[in-house]
């Protein structure tokens, strides 16, 4: 799973490293850790919009959503489930990159996780990287406010991953740098889960 990510680097050595510009550049700010149960807006990058950086609230809420509630059940999103979940397959279309520079796992040291050990975890070739996403329009029935919102998908661990994550076995599915433009473009979902992966390293925090 993935709750936590890092986006510290500044504005433009994202745009840089993209090759898009902010839409908003005044709406973005550089956060060391990303806590997904803030449902906050990051940056990301939209198959509609491959141009533009835009803001988005982490946790995914279905265009059909009564209210904001089901949001922190939405976060992250199966890759394997994608097409039967009712929240996500109205979105499967919606591909979005989920720009990070890092994420947060905390290994259990015991089998109740009393014990952890926190790492952060990077592509071993991508300072700044992206998550594949999925996302969602949905309007507030209260005050009809427009919300944009995604979810990032996960997959199997990896070997490392396996290690440090080990009371799930999960994993965000870290794009490579190549397959970014395939992602927007609606390659096969299942193309992208385990085995697919990208060689990660992890720092003790």
């Amino acid at each position: 799973m993935c709750y936590r990510t890092k986006l510290n680097a500044v504005l433009k050595d994202i745009e840089s490293t993209f090759k898009v510009r902010f839409i908003e550049p005044g709406s973005y700010t550089p956060m060391d850790e990303i806590n997904g149960f803030s449902f906050m807006k990051t940056p990301v990058i939209t198959d509609e919009n491959q141009g533009e950086i835009q803001m988005f609230n982490w946790g995914l809420i279905p265009f059909w959503a009564k209210n904001d509630k089901i949001r922190k059940m939405t976060l992250n999103a199966r890759i394997e489930t994608l097409k039967e979940k009712p929240a996500y397959r109205n979105s499967l279309i919606n591909r979005c990159l989920v720009i990070a520079n890092g994420y947060y796992k905390w290994q259990w040291l015991d089998p109740r996780g009393k014990e952890i050990k926190k790492y952060l975890i990077t592509p071993k070739d991508q300072e700044l990287f992206a998550f594949a996403g999925i996302y969602s329009s949905w309007k507030n029935p209260q005050n009809d406010e427009l919300v944009n919102s995604y979810s990032i998908l996960t997959t199997d661990a990896n070997e490392l991953m396996s290690e440090i994550h080990n009371s799930k076995k999960r994993m965000p599915v870290v794009l490579k740098k190549e397959d970014r433009e395939n992602w927007l473009s609606g390659d096969e979902v299942l193309n992208f889960s385990f085995p697919y992966t990208v060689e990660l390293e992890a720092k003790i925090i």
